[in-house]
């Protein structure tokens, strides 16, 4: 029999080889996200310092989150009232939607999923247009080819793959767009999204992967998701991933301009993971104090990106009480304009949700019809017991 081959260079121990084999795979101390204005307010690096920092681009995230809140307490409240079928909040997470929102180019072409209301916002999507999608009333809302921003996409993690595919054409176009996805930590496990990765990498694609990582897919905690930081994927696939203060409007405006000047020169994906958290409800038909403990949701009620940046703003001198009371006031007329505009919608159309299943008719489906259609008269019928 023969002996098994040492492959151990001469002089090598057993001893030195696994300590430079743990050390190689240990895993390296985890920095904190990058951040430029931290939760009191405060600038991390002096103004001149700063990337991207211009008062009137802090005056315009401010006023821009505002309106996205407002927008997300509003069509929340409609939900409550019966007037849409449902509502996913985007509370505590318009700092990632709006900073990442206003690095974009008008070329550029955003693929959402369906809490991307503040990018939507920022695309000059109507916001009637966004709540009639919740209502029932439309299966789309608006019409992506006037803003470059895609229709919802409920399918989760599905529209990273669009987003990879509209990538490979604008670069076989020789245009210097850029396709963005918006995806959340529970998109990152579905396979999906490791498709698109995987595409998007031996393809050089031009995409943003934007990830909202706010910490819990539904009921499930990211760290019941993934073992390691969800930035860091990226380097599995080759191209680079970075982490940031998801709750730091300007910070996130930084990197994505970083990332998006990464891509348009040439040098493929890039993955932004966004730290933030969920505030609110999943969806109006969910409840988060089954699952989430109360202690965790007012740590990150301090670090709540609009208190942030308002004190900022102040502090600093960049805005005065009248520029608060004028975006105040152009919150209230958003949230009076949507309320007036759902009351005044017809309802939906019960049985129109068994028209589009088939392209033709399907005895099925229309056997399912008939059935509904019987439930509804039992309702109205006076012969009925």
């Amino acid at each position: 029999m023969t002996a098994p081959t040492d492959h151990r260079p001469p002089g090598a121990s057993a001893t030195a080889f696994t300590d430079d084999l743990n050390a190689f795979t240990d895993r390296p101390h985890e920095p904190p996200p990058l951040q430029l204005i931290a939760p009191d307010g405060t600038l991390t690096l002096p103004p001149e310092q700063t990337p991207g920092y211009r008062p009137a681009l802090l005056r315009a995230l401010y006023r821009d989150m505002r309106m996205s809140r407002e927008l997300d307490t509003e069509a929340t409240a409609l939900q409550r009232q019966g007037e849409l079928g449902l509502w996913p909040p985007l509370l505590g997470q318009e700092a990632a939607q709006v900073g990442s929102a206003h690095a974009l180019r008008p070329d550029d072409y955003v693929f959402p999923s369906y809490r991307e209301h503040g990018v939507a916002w920022c695309r000059g999507v109507d916001p009637v247009d966004v709540v009639k999608l919740y209502r029932g009333v439309t299966n789309g809302g608006w019409d992506p080819r006037e803003t470059n921003f895609h229709l919802y996409t409920l399918v989760v993690g599905a529209h990273v793959l669009h987003a990879t595919g509209y990538a490979m054409s604008l670069a076989k176009r020789g245009s210097d767009a850029v396709a963005v996805a918006y995806f959340g930590d529970g998109a990152s496990s579905e396979g999906d999204v490791a498709e698109a990765f995987t595409f998007a990498a031996v393809h050089d694609a031009p995409v943003l992967f934007f990830c909202q990582n706010n910490q819990w897919a539904i009921s499930e905690p990211v760290t019941r998701q993934s073992n390691s930081p969800l930035h860091r994927r990226a380097r599995g696939f080759g191209f680079p991933g970075v982490r940031v203060d998801g709750n730091d409007a300007l910070a996130v405006h930084a990197v994505t301009r970083h990332a998006l000047d990464h891509i348009r020169g040439g040098g493929g994906p890039f993955l932004v993971e966004a730290f933030t958290y969920r505030m609110g409800a999943h969806t109006t038909s969910d409840d988060p104090t089954r699952y989430r403990p109360p202690a965790e949701l007012e740590q990150w009620r301090a670090k709540d990106p609009l208190a942030r940046l308002r004190t900022h703003l102040t502090a600093a001198g960049h805005a005065a009480p009248d520029f608060f009371d004028e975006v105040e006031q152009q919150a209230r007329e958003l949230a009076h304009r949507v309320r007036h505009a759902v009351r005044t919608m017809p309802d939906p159309e019960r049985l129109g949700v068994f028209d589009h299943v088939h392209a033709e008719g399907h005895a099925l489906v229309d056997e399912e019809r008939r059935g509904f259609e019987e439930y509804e008269r039992s309702f109205t019928d006076p012969e009925r017991p």
